[in-house]
């Protein structure tokens, strides 16, 4: 089987961060991912939203096409998670990386979040359990959205799973997104709007933007 997909969206010049997009998947199935995929026809509808503001504070965004459509035990996704961060930074170098996963995506992005390139995740609608790792998010920052008409993953262990990684993260936060369900499809302003945010708090925290460095002129 080829390697994963990448839709690449760079920032103009060297950019000060990166986002890799991670879209959601099925927990077994070995069926390969094409361009008709719904988790990923959302994910990449997501990332054309948020491209063009997240250039404007010196971030590009990569989205990912898993080989496989199945969370399959984590080796599947997870290795093409990290392929993609290995293409990163043939590409860019060591710029830092933030990991914005939606379900299986979010899951995902923890198992990978050790890289050292990965200064963050943020999950919305996160496919958490106490099954997944928080010592792969030490040092780092953990994002989470969550909708509480989620059918699809659960609300109660996304908020569990984010107070266990407080116990090692730099900062562990979940944001309550009330009456809203899985696909962001409803709310899906407001599902981009958090996305963005989170994504640019993450950078913030551990990339000073160049509009809040100190002034030289006296």
């Amino acid at each position: 089987m080829s390697d994963p997909h990448l839709t690449t969206y760079d920032a103009p010049g060297r950019p000060r961060a990166m986002v890799l997009a991670l879209h959601g998947g099925k927990p077994r199935s070995h069926q390969s991912v094409d361009g008709r995929s719904a988790s990923w026809r959302r994910a990449a509808w997501l990332t054309r939203e948020i491209a063009q503001p997240a250039h404007d504070e010196g971030v590009g965004i990569w989205l990912v096409r898993y080989r496989r459509r199945g969370w399959n035990g984590g080796t599947d996704a997870v290795a093409d998670a990290r392929w993609a961060l290995d293409r990163l930074r043939a590409v860019h170098g060591e710029v830092p990386v933030v990991l914005l996963g939606h379900s299986m995506g979010a899951r995902v992005a923890v198992h990978a979040a050790d890289d050292p390139s990965v200064v963050g995740v943020v999950g919305l609608a996160p496919w958490w359990s106490a099954d997944d790792p928080v010592h792969t998010l030490a040092g780092r920052t953990l994002r989470a959205a969550h909708g509480r008409r989620d059918r699809i993953t659960s609300f109660r262990e996304t908020a569990r799973y984010v107070e266990r990684a407080r116990r090692v993260a730099d900062s562990a936060e979940l944001e309550d997104m009330g009456a809203l369900g899985h696909y962001m499809l409803t709310g899906s302003r407001r599902w981009h709007d958090v996305a963005l945010r989170s994504v640019l708090e993450v950078v913030d925290t551990h990339v000073p933007s160049p509009r809040s460095a100190p002034s030289t002129e006296r």
